[in-house]
């Protein structure tokens, strides 16, 4: 018998100084270009939000009181690979915010 790790849930916040997504909008593209090279992570904007999706993962970046909030719910095979993907978001959502 196979056991799968469960559903998960993640969020991430990052202080920033900047005051409006569209400040931040280009770095956190850039960065997830750099961090998720090949395609398996996709992602699009809906006004101030970026919605993210990949295997088994849905997620959201936006700006909330001078914070950028992620939040995720990662299932079978993302939530196997939750440490990796909190290190690379959070790391891209820094950059982005300084």
């Amino acid at each position: 018998m196979v056991a799968f790790a469960a559903m998960s849930d993640l969020t991430i916040e990052v202080e920033t100084a900047k005051s409006t997504m569209e400040e931040i909008r280009p770095a956190l593209d850039a960065g997830l270009q750099e961090e998720f090279p090949g395609g398996m992570l996709k992602w699009h904007w809906e006004g101030d939000v970026m919605h993210l999706s990949g295997p088994g993962a849905k997620a959201t970046i936006a700006y909330e009181s001078g914070k950028l909030v992620g939040r995720a719910s990662l299932k079978p095979p993302a939530s196997m690979m939750k440490p990796v993907i909190e290190k690379k978001i959070s790391s891209v959502m820094k950059k982005a915010a300084a």
